[in-house]
């Protein structure tokens, strides 16, 4: 389980799609959300897109594994297809903000947590202004919730600091290796090396 965590306008959603595309065991867990669907965006591919009663009928229901409220809209994260795509072997990729990231942290003790940032709030202002999707409320309501979200750097065991995209891209993926290799998640075994008698 990777969680990857950022502010609104720090790079994530680029990130994680690199990583994606260089690394065939990682499946990423698509999520669902009511927030409208954004220019480029794909139903069921970037986030499976619905209605405020339908994502309030999978609340009630426990389909989720994780939900919150982001920027006045609902995110939750499927938990079926999370233990599906972790049974067949894959590493799973969860793209969700610091609220979702506690919920998992529960559910998913043994989780990599990364906290991905910008190199500084007027970076991301820049970053945000130069997306032109949102308003001028949406992008002041969005740094004010990114000072609220950098509180919780804690809680993430790494921090990536997006200031150039590539290396940025390069020490996610080195994060997600690093812990492919700890000795408590391999199934190897010291009895592996010895001859067999």
């Amino acid at each position: 389980m990777i969680v990857l965590s950022a502010p609104s306008g720090a790079g994530k959603t680029t990130i994680f799609r690199a990583i994606l595309e260089k690394d065939p065991q990682i499946s990423y867990s698509v999520s669902e959300t009511t927030r409208p669907c954004r220019n480029g965006e794909v139903n069921g591919k970037d986030y499976f897109f619905v209605t405020p009663e339908h994502f309030q009928h999978h609340i009630e229901t426990g389909y989720f594994a994780e939900w919150a409220i982001v920027h006045h809209h609902y995110y939750g994260t499927p938990r079926q297809y999370i233990q599906q795509q972790l049974d067949q072997g894959f590493d799973v990729l969860l793209d969700i903000d610091v609220q979702g990231a506690r919920q998992i942290r529960q559910v998913y003790p043994e989780g990599v947590f990364i906290f991905i940032v910008p190199p500084s709030i007027q970076v991301l202002e820049e970053r945000l202004r130069a997306r032109k999707t949102d308003t001028e409320a949406a992008i002041r309501h969005r740094i004010e919730m990114a000072t609220e979200e950098l509180s919780h750097i804690d809680d993430y065991q790494y921090l990536v600091i997006n200031d150039q995209l590539p290396q940025a891209i390069a020490e996610t993926h080195a994060i997600i290796q690093a812990e492919r290799c700890r000795r408590t998640r391999s199934l190897f075994s010291i009895q592996d090396l010895l001859p067999v008698s």
